[in-house]
């Protein structure tokens, strides 16, 4: 999986990264809201020697307040100092908790020890850290005082009184918020690109072409409002990507044009009625004198896309109830015909297969330049497999983000064993920046960068 398709798998669920991005900041609000507020106030002691007069002793003594500098620090967070600060203020704690509120280091190069001291009040934490100053000062001097002598030779005096804090040194509110977005936004992409990896839906031109082994006609980019008829959709990117098709399609056989060309998916409501109708209304507005057949008998939306009757129609002329002409309709577009369904059979799969359906297709290709015969999902019924043995190409609809790779090739090994071609796919429900890409790209903006790419191959593939 390479960087693009990472890129891509956030482009397209980029609303699990908003998802993380907000789930991060409530719950890095819901931490702040139970993190208690904690005042800092700091005071600095500075350590030094007492009775060095010349040079020489004082370079002695500093080098000596240096060193104590260092232990006091580790001093300064001890149980002792902390049972004289609870004793001076009276703190309701104990020598082993108070030590957790202090914090104590030497400042590099000095002999300046800087403390910190921590607590809910902001009184409380000065007055805590005025009494460390006081207390630590008085123990050092008893500590260092030798026995017999007045005088420490070390001092630890106050040269920073601490102040009293005005807003709390911790939580720090955008520090914690950005923590909790940034780890939403980690998450959400991780879950983006987790969930592509999990998707084995048909995302991408080369997954149709592996997997089916056929050329992609072209992609339909999802433009089109489903409370409007497809068979209004005349203009727009839709019908121009639909006459891309038609243009296509004479580059895949050009040896032996097909004439009866079955038009199916691997599942339901991935494009192919769609696909048949507008496909026919192209290849008619370019002159060719084209029939529609409803053959999906078991649910049929061709006709009623188009607006037509849905009574009468092939089962009619199967079971020779009716005459072909008698039930053919013509739809609005100049040069386009449609046979309906008609009622549906109890055994679909064996009226599609049989020998009168065989003959009639090949009476209709000899009235038709093309015959487009709208016909079930392969996978979920036996009906187009038998049919498909009777047409002369089939074209695949695959509708991306939705088709599973492996049904896809289900589907083509279905048709081989038919003994049927395939004459290409076509890319349905496309994102507009896919369906772009073949209406814009190539030497010529409608059939260059096929006739480049897939043409050869397509007939490769199908010998």
């Amino acid at each position: 999986m390479g960087i693009s398709r990472y890129a891509g798998s956030l482009l397209r669920r980029w609303y699990y990264l908003v998802i993380g991005l907000a789930l991060g900041a409530a719950a890095a609000a819901g931490v702040l809201q139970l993190m208690t507020p904690q005042y800092a106030s700091n005071t600095q002691l500075f350590v030094s020697t007492a009775g060095a007069t010349d040079l020489s002793a004082v370079a002695q003594g500093e080098q000596f307040s240096q060193q104590r500098a260092a232990s006091y620090a580790q001093l300064l967070i001890g149980r002792d100092l902390a049972a004289l600060v609870i004793a001076d203020l009276g703190l309701e704690t104990t020598p082993d908790q108070l030590p957790s509120q202090i914090s104590a280091q030497v400042l590099p190069e000095t002999v300046i020890l800087d403390v910190t001291v921590t607590d809910e009040s902001p009184e409380r934490a000065l007055a805590i850290a005025r009494s460390v100053g006081e207390q630590f000062s008085a123990l050092v001097e008893r500590l260092e005082t030798p026995r017999g002598a007045a005088v420490a030779p070390v001092q630890v005096s106050v040269v920073a009184a601490p102040l009293l804090p005005s807003e709390p040194a911790s939580p720090d509110p955008v520090r914690i918020l950005a923590a909790g977005m940034f780890a939403g936004l980690l998450l959400g992409g991780l879950g983006a690109v987790a969930r592509d990896r999990l998707d084995t839906s048909v995302r991408e031109e080369s997954e149709v072409t592996d997997a089916a082994r056929v050329p992609v006609l072209g992609a339909i980019p999802d433009l089109v409002s489903r409370d409007v008829r497809i068979a209004e959709v005349t203009t727009g990117p839709v019908a121009e990507a639909y006459r891309l098709v038609r243009t296509n399609l004479k580059f895949v056989s050009v040896d032996a044009r097909p004439r009866v060309l079955m038009v199916t998916s691997a599942d339901q409501s991935e494009g192919k009625t769609t696909t048949t109708i507008q496909l026919g209304m192209a290849l008619a507005q370019a002159g060719q004198n084209v029939l529609l057949i409803e053959a999906d008998l078991r649910r049929p939306r061709l006709t009623r896309q188009l607006g037509l009757v849905a009574g009468a129609g092939l089962t009619s002329v199967l079971t020779e109830t009716a005459d072909v002409e008698d039930v053919l309709q013509p739809q609005g577009t100049a040069g386009l015909t449609v046979l309906a369904a008609g009622a549906t059979p109890p055994n679909p799969g064996e009226l599609l297969a049989s020998d009168a359906m065989a003959t009639l297709l090949g009476k209709l290709a000899e009235s038709y330049d093309v015959v487009l015969v709208d016909a079930a999902p392969l996978l979920p019924v036996a009906d187009s497999a038998g049919l498909a043995a009777l047409v002369d190409g089939v074209i695949l609809t695959v509708r991306w983000g939705s088709t599973p790779v492996d049904r896809l090739r289900r589907c083509r090994e279905l048709l081989d064993r038919a003994g049927v071609a395939v004459l290409g796919a076509v890319l349905t429900f496309a994102p507009r920046r896919t369906a772009r890409n073949y209406y814009y790209d190539g030497d010529d903006a409608s059939t260059g960068w096929f006739r480049r790419t897939f043409a050869g191959r397509g007939r490769r593939n199908n010998r």
